[in-house]
């Protein structure tokens, strides 16, 4: 009996400070459950998703980088319908800021209705992503919270974020880790701009520019 008494008190513990951990090591863009990221995806990948075409994957690689998801969305609209529009962002999405998306972006979420934009609006502003997880994960289960995560991100602070942080930042790796860091600390979004842009071409800074921020 005192035996399974200190394995429960041990588990409990092991358990809140699991709990607890979580906020400190989660980075600021949620981790892909399978949800793909058109900026980034091979023309393989793109052709694989639903009701795509060659003609609207050669659309989008001409167009991309999509920096808000209503970018990505006013082109597609050209192509298919409304329901097939939401079986598509099932599985293939633009990342939305969680402070600056707009209700429209929010509602292009698979499942998410008038109900849960308002659960979203409402914790504005998200410092962290932990915050979104431990406010969200009030109205939903962990697998449903996972899912909802995969569509957003907290702006990363150029100065402060840390490696993890930065490495979540999609199509990051080492070596761009390595640039953001060796120009700290910047001052404005112009240096940053000029410092990254001897590594990678303007589009891809803006891509990159869209996670971070200096606020």
């Amino acid at each position: 009996m005192k035996q399974t008494r200190s394995l429960m008190i041990a588990t409990m513990a092991s358990t809140i400070l699991m709990l607890g951990l979580w906020g400190a090591t989660q980075a600021q863009v949620g981790r892909s459950e399978g949800l793909v990221n058109p900026d980034l995806a091979s023309e393989k990948e793109l052709l694989a998703m639903p009701h795509m075409t060659a003609t609207i994957v050669k659309s989008i690689m001409e167009r991309r980088p999509f920096l808000k998801m209503t970018d990505l969305n006013a082109l597609l609209v050209q192509y298919l319908k409304k329901e097939q529009l939401a079986d598509l962002y099932g599985k293939m999405f633009v990342q939305i800021n969680l402070n600056t998306a707009t209700e429209e972006e929010i509602l292009m979420i698979p499942g998410t209705g008038k109900r849960m934009l308002r659960e979203f609006l409402e914790y504005r502003p998200y410092k962290t992503l932990a915050q979104f997880h431990k406010e969200i994960g009030k109205y939903v289960n962990d697998k449903e919270l996972a899912r909802l995560e995969q569509y957003v991100f907290v702006p990363i602070h150029l100065n402060t974020g840390s490696d993890e942080d930065i490495l979540s930042i999609p199509g990051t790796g080492k070596r761009m880790l390595r640039e953001f860091k060796e120009y700290r600390p910047y001052t404005n979004l112009e240096q940053f701009r000029k410092e990254i842009g001897k590594y990678v071409d303007k589009k891809e800074v803006a891509r990159l520019e869209r996670y971070v921020t200096l606020n």
